[in-house]
């Protein structure tokens, strides 16, 4: 679920410069307007939101009001709540921060900067929602506990077995899909396998660190022998039942943070790598990535293919157009090689020669598709085209990538000497041929 807020004030006009502010800052959120702490509140009922803002004065509640009412309800008592106004004192400060008041957005800072600084908070105060897989054999006290998470929007899936909670475990490993954020598991349970079994299968057997799978562990036994063994199995914390929803909710929220602080540096660092391996103009991958990963996933199959593509006079363009225009014409190349082989590897190999790995016995008539299509680009209003040559694993049994590249780059040569715009394969044996003569129909 995408984040939602919900913006209060009696102004339209208000909420329109807020809205529109907010649109601007965080273009994918979902935005509901209220013009009275009423609308609001019954609003409330039905959704949950990941931010409130109102304004103090409101025409039939007191802001602060508004504010108790919004911690006495059921689905958003959590949601932080930004009051919107220009005359905070520091009795109101202290008032509204007794009455549940998270933050303040000074008016006087101007509209203009009221995206930013909610878009500032949300990241420092993300919305802790995540998916929990929930172990627990008592029928009662899983349905009671459900019903708290799920009110504040949590997506539960329950099992009342270790055995279960592995196989959907195992599951969502191998599937590389998004799985779980966090499990909440009984320590002692029923069946033959235990909670501290499951945090083993968790730590040992799948290898999940406590970050990258934290484990919020329920228990009815207070001593402190049980504690030190939920830990010393690998749980993040426990709690004792009864639950308290309070208590049970700040546990939860705390290591969802860790979670999503953990999935924050791992996107991070993909991306700084991504980045480091991307040529910035072309957005295809540089020669780097293209010596570090090119002859591992050539080999990855038996019937990979190098393909050099050149484009063909490149020099004149920049030389009669000037270079930015020369620039444009290789980023709207970069982005076709990209669109067309999401299969393969794109790279810029250096100024205006691509190479693309890629495998499959139809790469001849995909690289005369290509010719074709490059005829067809028109980048910046320019008629430009390429010379293509290929190189196959197959037909050269033993080569490494260098190798390959060097059988493709004399085809790429007899595709220029034979006229330009022409795709050639370097075959077996070293011949060197036209690739619509590959082209097995």
């Amino acid at each position: 679920m995408g984040n939602r807020i919900m913006l209060v004030d009696s102004s339209t006009a208000a909420r329109e410069v807020l809205a529109r502010r907010l649109q601007i800052a965080m273009p994918e959120i979902a935005i509901t307007s209220c013009a009275s702490a009423t609308e609001a509140l019954d609003r409330m009922e039905q959704e949950r939101y990941s931010l409130i803002t109102t304004a103090l004065l409101l025409p039939d509640m007191d802001g602060l009001d508004f504010c108790r009412n919004i911690r006495a309800s059921k689905r958003n008592r959590y949601a932080p709540v930004v009051v919107v106004s220009s005359d905070a004192d520091q009795r109101l400060l202290h008032e509204g921060f007794n009455a549940g008041v998270t933050d303040y957005f000074d008016k006087a800072l101007g509209f203009k900067v009221f995206g930013q600084f909610i878009k500032s908070f949300m990241e420092r105060n993300p919305d802790l929602c995540g998916r929990i897989l929930y172990i627990e054999d008592s029928k009662t006290v899983a349905l009671a506990t459900r019903q708290i998470l799920e009110q504040h929007g949590m997506e539960v899936t329950h099992v009342f077995s270790v055995e279960e909670a592995q196989s959907l475990l195992e599951k969502a490993q191998s599937q590389q899909d998004d799985g779980f954020d966090m499990v909440i598991t009984d320590f002692h349970l029923k069946g033959e396998m235990t909670g501290g079994d499951l945090l083993y299968f968790v730590r040992v057997g799948l290898h999940y660190s406590q970050q990258e799978l934290p484990v919020l562990v329920t228990t009815g036994n207070e001593e402190t022998h049980t504690q030190v063994e939920v830990f010393n199995a690998g749980a993040n914390d426990f709690v004792i039942k009864p639950l308290i929803e309070e208590v049970v909710m700040a546990r939860i929220r705390s290591l969802l943070l860790v979670k999503y602080q953990y999935d924050r540096l791992l996107h991070q660092t993909e991306d700084m790598e991504r980045i480091a391996t991307t040529d910035a103009l072309t957005g295809t991958r540089n020669r780097r990535y293209l010596v570090d990963e090119g002859q591992r996933f050539l080999f990855s199959a038996a019937d990979g293919w190098v393909m050099i593509i050149d484009l063909d006079h490149f020099k004149r363009i920049n030389d009669t157009k000037g270079h930015l225009v020369g620039d444009q014409v290789l980023m709207a190349l970069g982005r076709l090689l990209n669109q067309r082989f999401k299969d393969g590897l794109p790279f810029r190999f250096g100024g205006e020669e691509f190479v693309v790995i890629a495998h499959g016995a139809e790469m001849p008539a995909r690289a005369e598709d290509l010719r074709l299509a490059v005829e067809t680009l028109l980048p910046a209003g320019i008629e430009v085209t390429v010379s293509i040559g290929l190189a196959c694993v197959e037909d050269h049994p033993g080569d490494d990538l260098n190798t390959l590249l060097s059988h493709a780059d004399m085809a790429l040569y007899a595709a220029k000497e034979e006229g330009r715009n022409q795709a050639h394969v370097n075959s077996r044996g070293g011949s060197i041929r036209p690739a619509i003569q590959e082209i097995r129909f």
